[in-house]
């Protein structure tokens, strides 16, 4: 499609564009910034250093030019535009685990504990936005995206309270073991469905369709935060909530959640989890509230290894669980931003 093509600098408007001036050192331009060039220029490939700024390349000639081209470059990026959430190293360490979700007692087995908390923890703050409820099915009739749902272990438990589910994850492995266990259960089987998928490639054909999204344990496992985040906004409906659970980045975290969960005590699997993905809750927040979601809640989590379960805690040093709403003009909130030990401030019991 490219090729090679011969074009007049003129013709590009190029010729003196430069970028002294700016602050900026380009260690690979060659030092032609002013000069006029009316040489004929075979151009190779648009080229992008580090920083997104493009460059044309001719020969032993290189011209840099960024924001004074932005049209230019802004078409250049999204042509040349490769950017995905999703990780395949990750999805190499998940496709090996992808049909031992459904074992208590395997490597899934702080997730499956962690429902205890996380399920009464969306169920409660999407009640929250509710007047009249079933008892029996509180979330009936309410659309949930289950971001990076694995084999089904939070989908489920949301489908049995009612709610229109619709799981998806990048990997068909887990899909199929997700299928298949739903299954089991005709009512599951009408409520769920599966699709083996990343976030991005249903932005489009669901946004603002969804009363809340989940990525729990997800966040510290995708390639762009940043845009993930930006997708989940755009799939849910004004005044919609998004609840997410992850690590924070601490040196605790580090030391109990990579050093002893992973390498000493194998309660996860070695090279599940990077430390340099891990997110603050302050950076998480600002985030959040860039994308237009105002942050109710912010609470941090405490998994016990010896007794193999979770309890809500004030410390947010290793994980935490935040909630923030889609704003809209409909949508008032009585509290910006609440840092609680747990739902309603009631702190869940260690069993």
């Amino acid at each position: 499609m490219w090729g090679l093509r011969a074009v007049r600098a003129r013709a590009w408007g190029l010729a003196g564009r430069r970028g002294a001036g700016r602050g900026t050192d380009w260690p690979w331009a060659t030092g032609l910034e002013g000069k006029q060039i009316n040489r004929t220029l075979l151009i190779t490939p648009w080229l992008f250093n580090d920083k997104g700024i493009m460059c044309l390349k001719s020969n032993n000639i290189t011209i840099a030019y960024s924001d004074n081209m932005k049209s230019y470059r802004y078409i250049g990026m999204r042509l040349h535009n490769t950017s995905t959430t999703v990780d395949p190293n990750e999805m190499k360490t998940f496709q090996a685990l992808a049909y031992k979700w459904w074992d208590e007692q395997g490597a899934y087995a702080p997730l499956h504990s962690m429902n205890d908390l996380r399920v009464p923890f969306i169920r409660d703050n999407l009640l929250k936005m509710i007047t009249n409820h079933h008892l029996e099915s509180p979330l009936s009739g309410m659309k949930i995206l289950d971001v990076g749902c694995g084999g089904g272990l939070l989908s489920e438990p949301l489908g049995r309270l009612g709610a229109l589910v619709t799981g998806i994850d990048p990997l068909n492995e887990n899909i199929k073991t997700a299928q298949q266990h739903k299954s089991f259960d005709p009512i599951l089987d009408k409520r769920i469905q599966y699709k083996a998928c990343s976030l991005e490639d249903i932005v489009e054909e669901t946004a603002e369709t969804f009363d809340a999204v989940v990525a729990s344990e997800v966040v510290e496992h995708v390639n762009d935060l940043e845009t993930f985040i930006q997708c989940c906004c755009q799939v849910l409906k004004p005044g919609g909530s998004l609840f997410l659970t992850t690590i924070n980045k601490t040196h605790l975290s580090y030391a109990l959640g990579i050093i002893f969960a992973e390498q000493i005590a194998g309660i996860v699997p070695k090279g599940t989890h990077t430390w340099e993905k891990f997110v603050s809750p302050e950076e998480l927040e600002s985030l959040l509230e860039s994308n237009g979601l105002l942050v109710q809640t912010i609470t941090g989590m405490l998994y016990n290894p010896f007794s193999g379960y979770w309890r809500w805690t004030e410390h947010t040093s290793l994980n935490y669980a935040a909630h923030a709403i889609k704003s809209s003009a409909k949508v008032e909130t009585e509290e910006h931003h609440t840092k609680s030990p747990g739902i309603d401030g009631q702190e869940a019991s260690q069993k």
